[in-house]
């Protein structure tokens, strides 16, 4: 058994590997996620009807039932017929910049790859092959990268193109990852 603690350069390089990677994939093939988010119809008029509510930032669902009961209710199944039916992220007004996601996005990199450092250095002892550290740290990282992203699809209707292309990011984000582990497993 590795322990963790001889793992922190994979952990740390391969964040940010995969920080830059992302970078690139957002930034330099801008086309690859240009589609992921349809612009409303009207757009300026939904702003309008929605700004006087003065609606919170937060998830929001409409219709939203409080209960099991209610979502069997005829006025209930009316209203989802009538629609609009939508799940909606209402952020904060104004241009919130970018630092903070960033940092966030970041650090969620970090604790990504020490899942896969915990997991990869119990599984294998110091001198493990790079096949065999690659295929755990790579299994695991993609785990933390992608797998997430699929119950957005199946519960609330996420576009499957959207969370395919982000699932081919998670592959490369993990690919990444393992080969980093591979390369800088201790000897």
């Amino acid at each position: 058994m590795t322990v963790l603690h001889a793992l922190w350069l994979p952990i740390l390089l391969s964040s940010v590997f995969v920080f830059l990677a992302s970078s690139i994939i957002h930034m330099a093939l801008p086309w690859w996620h240009k589609s992921d988010y349809s612009k409303v119809p009207n757009e300026d008029k939904v702003m309008d009807a929605l700004r006087p509510f003065g609606i919170p930032p937060g998830d929001y669902m409409m219709p939203k039932c409080a209960s099991m009961q209610e979502m069997k209710s005829p006025e209930f199944t009316e209203k989802t017929k009538r629609g609009p039916v939508m799940v909606a992220t209402f952020m904060e007004c104004g241009n919130p910049g970018m630092g903070k996601p960033l940092v966030l996005w970041f650090l969620y990199l970090v604790l990504i790859n020490v899942f896969a450092a915990y997991i990869t250095c119990h599984a294998l002892p110091i001198g493990a092959a790079y096949r065999q550290v690659f295929r755990f740290a790579g299994a695991t990282s993609f785990l933390g990268y992608s797998a997430a992203l699929w119950q957005l699809s199946i519960w609330y209707r996420r576009s499957w193109v959207t969370t395919i292309k982000a699932t081919i990011d998670g592959l490369v984000y993990c690919g990444l990852t393992a080969g980093t582990f591979g390369w800088l497993w201790p000897r």
